[in-house]
């Protein structure tokens, strides 16, 4: 296995980890709001969010920038409440407007989330000079798990809503409930005040 082939998987595996599920919640809450039709828009709200966490797990693995992990950890659940509350306030007659605001909320959020991959990835880079292509591979891993997460939410959501008689709405409720339920007992615990 090359190199590259090595942190394709690892960082595919990182987000397919169950025991990494704030990652998983954070995806379950940005997928809420769409249906199985709507898969490109999701996409680039997904891509938008890698372009975000990229951007900063480059920055901390490179030692340019440094924040506090105990924030971090604290910040993650926030990204997740607040995108399950803004999905509360979903309306489709606005969606096109919501739409850009929301690739934005997904860009900047992925910047957090980056910084809480960032101690784990230098761990497995140690001093190694040349980590650009070890970069855009877990990267790339990311991506992949990330649409193999969102796979997954789009069979649930066409059994549930599609084939079922849970209402679009209704199971926005849910997921965003249920996420947002989750994320608001982890920011409890990862309390930093």
């Amino acid at each position: 296995m090359s190199e590259f082939q090595l942190f394709l998987q690892m960082g595919f595996e990182h987000i397919a980890d169950p025991k990494g599920y704030d990652h998983i919640l954070f995806i379950i809450a940005l997928c809420a709001v769409y249906q199985p039709k709507d898969w490109k828009k999701l996409l680039i709200l997904v891509t938008a969010f890698t372009i975000g966490h990229s951007v900063t797990l480059a920055l901390a693995t490179l030692q340019i920038v440094n924040v506090s992990s105990e924030l971090i950890e604290f910040l993650i659940p926030v990204t997740i409440f607040l995108t399950a509350i803004f999905n509360y306030f979903n309306n489709d007659r606005k969606s096109r407007k919501k739409m850009s605001s929301r690739y934005w909320l997904a860009l900047f959020f992925g910047l957090i989330h980056g910084l809480g991959f960032s101690n784990y990835l230098r761990s497995l880079l140690g001093k190694d000079e040349s980590i650009i292509s070890q970069l855009l591979a877990f990267n790339i891993g990311l991506e992949l798990g990330q649409i193999m997460i969102v796979v997954i939410i789009f069979i649930f959501t066409f059994l549930f809503s599609g084939i079922g008689s849970v209402k679009k709405r209704e199971w926005n409720l849910l997921l965003s409930g249920a996420a947002g339920g989750i994320a608001f007992t982890m920011m409890l615990e990862r309390s930093v005040f």
